[in-house]
């Protein structure tokens, strides 16, 4: 059983066959999908594809590559949003210095009301960093100490120093299709030290197709191929793989309805959710 933590439905990529892109997915183990927001102001489309399938959830944020074209959302806003019983969690939010497209102190202040709205919420923020690895980790590190909130760092392919920083503030590292790219082996590298109770998995469909699907329009079906890297960076079975990252997403978004336990057998993620400690309990440790 997987979990894809991130894709986009709601993109017109899929419009012609959402159903069947589904269909696919849960015909290669996915059991839950997460459709992520980009955009506040859309939010309302995005939750009406979490409404259309049982196994679909979603998240309410604006990405930093559109903090310039919206509106600022209030924290309370956010929180009231995100109480709809399909959202899992906020964001995606964070810093984007590779199209550098808003205002760096607008992205900051956006940023940071996301986190807020994690904190107050208790749900998982997914937070985009690209090409901004110190400016994140000094903002994740500010604003951890001054409460901690659940948080992930989706699609990661930046540095391990700021890898190292997501891990000791108690925060989840999601790996995309990037990390099966023949010239991703420092992104694997990274991976393997990544601790297996903090490893998640997504497919950032339609974006970055995993290796043998390159070059292609991905879907979510394709997470498999990405677990089954992992896997093999970490010298364990793909069902163990599979398992641990259902485990961690469970734990993580903690809203989000568990699978029919009767679908979890062998090394499946029901009999260890609970022994895996949270991200709050390993910093208190």
């Amino acid at each position: 059983m997987l979990i894809d933590t991130h894709c986009h439905l709601d993109f017109p990529d899929f419009a012609p066959e959402q159903e069947e892109v589904v269909a696919r997915g849960r015909a290669q183990g996915v059991a839950r999908f997460v459709t992520i927001c980009t955009h506040v102001e859309k939010f309302g489309q995005i939750r009406a594809v979490a409404e259309r399938y049982d196994d679909v959830f979603c998240t309410v944020g604006t990405h930093p590559n559109h903090a310039h074209e919206e509106r600022e959302a209030s924290v309370a806003e956010l929180v009231e949003l995100a109480r709809h019983e399909k959202c899992v969690g906020l964001g995606e939010a964070g810093l984007d210095y590779h199209y550098d497209k808003a205002p760096r102190d607008l992205a900051h202040r956006v940023f940071r009301t996301h986190i807020a709205a994690a904190r107050e919420s208790g749900l998982p923020l997914v937070i985009h960093s690209r090409d901004a690895d110190e400016d994140c980790a000094a903002i994740l590190r500010e604003e951890m100490g001054k409460a901690a909130f659940p948080a992930l760092l989706h699609c990661f392919t930046s540095s391990r120093a700021l890898a190292e920083t997501a891990v000791e503030l108690g925060l989840f590292i999601s790996f995309s299709g990037v990390v099966t790219f023949k010239n991703s082996q420092s992104l694997r590298d990274i991976a393997r030290d990544v601790p297996m109770d903090r490893l998640l998995v997504e497919t950032d469909a339609p974006f970055l197709a995993p290796v043998p699907h390159r070059g292609k329009r991905n879907e979510p079906a394709y997470v498999a191929d990405t677990t089954r890297v992992l896997a093999e960076v970490k010298g364990v079975a793909f069902e163990e793989m599979a398992a641990q990252t259902t485990a961690n997403a469970l734990r993580l978004f903690s809203k989000m309805t568990r699978p029919d336990e009767a679908s979890l057998t062998g090394r499946g993620p029901g009999a260890d959710l609970d022994r895996v400690p949270s991200g709050s309990q390993r910093a208190a440790e």
